[in-house]
Formats: structure tokens, sequence, C-alpha cells
């Protein structure tokens, strides 16, 4: 491969709706919230003496560092780098901040389209398309669309998945 070839694998054209990162934002704040209730239960129930103060407080230290990773840094990182497109041939979807994955579903493997909206989803107006394929890997989800939009894109693919069926037969 040379230096001047084009990639083989492309970014899908489309960001996911801005109201995700309140959705991950609101995440973040409910787990920093659980890890206060342990930090807390830790300095109220185990006596001084059960657990070394150096230890309470690097527990303390982990508190707050995870807290501002998932409700400061996280959030805004996922928003930036998850990404995904429908075209005429394909699903594409790059998701992971730490770990990416870029997958590619042709509409001729479309078994089913839902759309799915958690609690958080219905509070923050969003959705998530899962495409169901006939492949080994399952299941591939386009999180967290503005809901008209997950329906239109839901819609459409399931139109789409239908006459390529109609075609091969």
């Amino acid at each position: 491969m040379t230096a001047d070839a084009p990639a083989p694998v492309r970014d899908p054209a489309w960001s996911l709706s801005r109201s995700a990162i309140g959705l991950w934002v609101t995440e973040g704040v409910i787990g920093a919230l659980f890890w206060v209730v342990v930090v807390t239960a830790v300095f109220v129930f185990v006596p001084d003496g059960g657990l070394p103060s150096p230890l309470r407080w690097a527990l303390v230290a982990f508190a707050v560092l995870e807290a501002a990773v998932t409700i400061g840094i996280r959030p805004w990182i996922r928003y930036r780098v998850h990404r995904w497109e429908v075209t005429g041939e394909a699903v594409y979807t790059l998701t992971g901040w730490l770990t990416r994955t870029w997958t590619l579903v042709p509409i001729s493997r479309i078994q089913t389209v839902d759309v799915t909206r958690g609690v958080l989803q219905q509070l923050f107006g969003l959705a998530t398309v899962a495409v169901l394929t006939a492949s080994s890997q399952g299941t591939v989800r386009v999180l967290h669309l503005e809901a008209d939009v997950a329906q239109r894109v839901a819609d459409d693919l399931a139109r789409r998945a239908e006459l390529v069926r109609d075609e091969a037969t």
C-alpha cells in the first residue's frame, strides 16, 4: 500500500445528536452519585482502624477523578468520535472513544430494524436504531439520534431491505 492510496475505510458522514452530550453527562452524574454513596458508606460504616487513612483518601480521589472524566471529558470525546451514515448500499457506524469500532452493514444483510428509546433517551428526545443482520456480529446500533430522525432512518432502512429481498426472489 502506498502513501497516496486512499484509506480502505472512511469515516461515516454524520455525528450523533448534540443532545447525546447531555445524556452522557447525565449518565456520568448518576455514576458519580453512585461513587459518592460508596465513599460515604466507607467513611460512615468502616471504622477508622478498619481501612488505612491513605486508602480512604485514595478512594475519594478515585471518585473525584472518575466523576471528572465521566462528566467533563468522556461525553465530549464520545460526541466527536461516534459517527454514522446510511448510503444506498450500507449502514456505516464508527463507535468507541478508547477502542474504535468501524462497522459496515450491507442493506442486503438487514433482517430487522428497530427503534428503541430508553428512559433517559426519552428525556433528551433521543432514540437508538438497532439493525439486526444475518451475520455473526448480530445487531448494529446507531445510538442517540433525534427521535424523528431515528424513525425516518428505520423506516427507510426497512423499506430498502424489503426491496432488496424482493429483487433477490
